[in-house]
């Protein structure tokens, strides 16, 4: 029989019980979070439909619309490594309750602008209030669950980014159509409101459904935390060799490549999000609640294209490939929908879109299996962020550049093109030079039994 490593915990526990510690783990954390991250992409993304009215009302021009939605990607840049460097201090909680009480407040606002300027400065102000919750919750995931456990979990996480999609997308064209001129306030303007309100009502669920790290979760006998930190220790050992300082890691060139990867695959996502219901619009649906509909069959795609490949990726225990392969699938889905578009062919654009989504959506959980396997300690707890912040920025050149290749051409198809070129190249980067990321074994217990 094996000796157990004497700088682990102690543990007798068999796989079967640490398998269930987890499960109530996950079952505690992820519906919870998941629902936030949902809330946060409606309240995000909720722009591209409030553009089909909003822009008319106010005679704004698609280079504000462009300028506006991507501003938000720079307040996003800016205070994201900040946000997680005061996660490590305060803890999930009271990190997840501030982001998303003040993102709430700041998407109600929305409803009451009248200049760019306005729109400008909460679309800024949006981007820094969310900044940090995407990351935050990959850090405190790995507080929890070690890797072999957590690409399930992320996947469902950040699934919460199609789904949202996928049922905000018709809720919008109701709520944009049932309630324009209630109260004399345009429909756009009660789709701010109407979403923006239960992140205020989230933000304080935080701090009583959230717990900072296992050694504080009063929900856990001692047994169970004592599961918890076996495995944790048990991965930490197998990974020695991960950088634990900040800029030392930075001094890697694969933590630069993870973040061009990054960068490019969320220049196809940035398209979909923002300029999918234009691009529906653009093929002759006028009315607001088809386009809302539409825009939900083509993000149930990319929801499906989050969880398939995140348990593929977690059955073969492989990252690297599921995340480039995902990511050329995306970019083939936006050259199909520029060429659908110039034929005029409306199912082809819809069908495209459906096909980029489900690469494009489906890369990214898998693509944050990879970060752990380089860093650890200070080096992850920036490191994500950073890489996040950086990659996200995508969110503010690809508006712009497809709202200047529409001015200009009087079409988004040489744009398409661009940007699914620009996808291509994450695959590229992914499969060349993230070579010798280490596959992270199972953990087994004493008598060698595999964890599920």
């Amino acid at each position: 029989m094996p000796h157990p490593d004497p700088g682990l915990p102690k543990t007798t526990a068999t796989v079967e019980e640490r398998d269930r510690t987890f499960r109530r783990v996950v079952l505690r954390i992820i519906p919870f979070v998941t629902l936030v991250y949902v809330i946060a992409w409606i309240d995000r993304v909720n722009i591209g439909f409030a553009k089909l009215t909003m822009m008319d009302d106010l005679k704004w021009s698609d280079a504000i619309y462009g300028a506006g939605a991507g501003i938000f990607f720079l307040g996003y840049f800016l205070f994201e490594v900040p946000s997680n460097l005061l996660l490590q201090k305060i803890g999930a909680p009271k990190t997840i309750m501030r982001i998303a009480l003040g993102w709430g407040a700041v998407s109600v606002l929305m409803a009451f602008v009248t200049q760019p300027w306005n729109f400008y400065g909460l679309r800024f102000l949006q981007g820094a209030f969310e900044a940090g919750l995407h990351p935050g919750v990959i850090l405190y995931l790995t507080f929890w669950l070690p890797a072999q456990r957590r690409g399930k979990a992320i996947a469902i996480f950040m699934s919460a980014s199609p789904l949202s999609l996928l049922l905000g997308s018709p809720m919008a064209g109701y709520v944009m159509k049932y309630t324009d001129g209630l109260l004399g306030t345009a429909g756009w303007q009660w789709l701010f409101i109407i979403e923006g309100a239960p992140s205020i009502i989230l933000g304080v669920l935080a701090a009583f459904v959230l717990t900072d790290k296992p050694s504080n979760a009063k929900w856990l006998n001692s047994e169970e935390r004592d599961h918890i930190a076996y495995e944790l220790a048990k991965e930490s050992a197998e990974h020695s060799g991960r950088q634990h300082k900040f800029w030392a890691s930075f001094r890697t060139r694969t933590v630069w490549v993870l973040i061009l990867s990054l960068f490019c695959i969320i220049t196809g996502n940035a398209t979909l999000s923002f300029y999918g219901p234009s691009l529906v619009a653009a093929t002759g649906y006028s009315d607001i609640t088809t386009v809302g509909w539409i825009m939900s069959g083509i993000f149930a795609f990319g929801w499906l294209g989050m969880i398939i490949n995140g348990w593929l990726s977690d059955r073969s225990r492989e990252s690297r490939w599921h995340a480039a392969c995902a990511a050329a699938l995306g970019a083939l889905g936006l050259v199909m929908a520029a060429i659908a578009q110039q034929t005029g062919s409306a199912p082809g654009v819809i069908f495209a879109l459906a096909v980029s989504a489900a690469g494009t959506m489906g890369s990214i959980p898998v693509f944050w299996n990879l970060p752990p396997r380089f860093m650890t300690g200070t080096a992850l707890v920036a490191g994500v962020a950073l890489i996040n912040s950086v990659a996200n920025l995508a969110g503010f050149f690809a508006p712009q550049f497809l709202s200047g290749v529409k001015t200009s051409t009087g079409s988004y198809s040489d744009g398409l093109y661009v940007i699914a070129g620009v996808e291509f190249i994450a695959a590229v980067l992914i499969l060349i030079f993230i070579r010798n990321a280490p596959t992270p074994q199972p953990i087994r217990d004493e008598m060698g039994a595999r964890a599920s």
